[in-house]
């Protein structure tokens, strides 16, 4: 029996839809921000997804946010039921670290209840306060993003990340 195929790509609006019924699952299980269709839509560039090759159907996706000029966030990353442990997260999340590279982050942020996947790629668990100074975080206060409240650990957002980890990834030295 032959695996199934698949690729790994940018994605594109005709893919919003199909993200956001991957997503909604672990919106339910509240493993995942909710977000509004609009919202996928508005941030379409920020995902890469995964296709299957021989139906065309979207079975994984996950999006890259830049935070600061250092730091960027892994969001979104989900994979279908059947297609999980082929691969399909860990190609989508090279792909993920490749763009950060070519945007020249050099940390990447998750926050996730998946620990021991984001273990196996290199990211360990980290205390917020020591992402950010108090400079960048007083900054980071004046976004509206949820993804960024969430990442500063606000109220507003708890009940959403209530027993997950936050787990950072050093991608390359630390100009200095």
């Amino acid at each position: 029996m032959t695996t199934p195929a698949f690729s790994v790509r940018p994605a594109r609006t005709s893919d919003v839809r199909a993200v956001k019924r991957l997503v909604e699952p672990l919106v339910q299980r509240r493993i995942l921000l909710g977000k509004e269709l609009v919202v996928f839509f508005e941030s379409v560039q920020q995902f890469t997804v995964a296709v299957d090759d021989a139906t065309g159907e979207v079975i994984g996706c996950g999006a890259l946010h830049v935070i600061w000029e250092d730091l960027g966030e892994v969001r979104t990353l989900a994979v279908a039921d059947a297609w999980l442990g082929r691969g399909v997260g860990h190609s989508i999340l090279n792909r993920l670290e490749d763009a950060a590279l070519a945007l020249g982050l050099t940390r990447l942020f998750c926050l996730t209840f998946e620990v021991e996947f984001f273990a196996r790629h290199g990211f360990a668990p980290v205390d917020e306060r020591l992402l950010v100074d108090p400079e960048v975080y007083s900054e980071l206060l004046r976004s509206p993003d949820e993804g960024v409240a969430e990442f500063l650990d606000l109220s507003r957002v708890k009940p959403n990340t209530l027993g997950n980890t936050r787990m950072l990834k050093q991608l390359a030295p630390l100009a200095g």
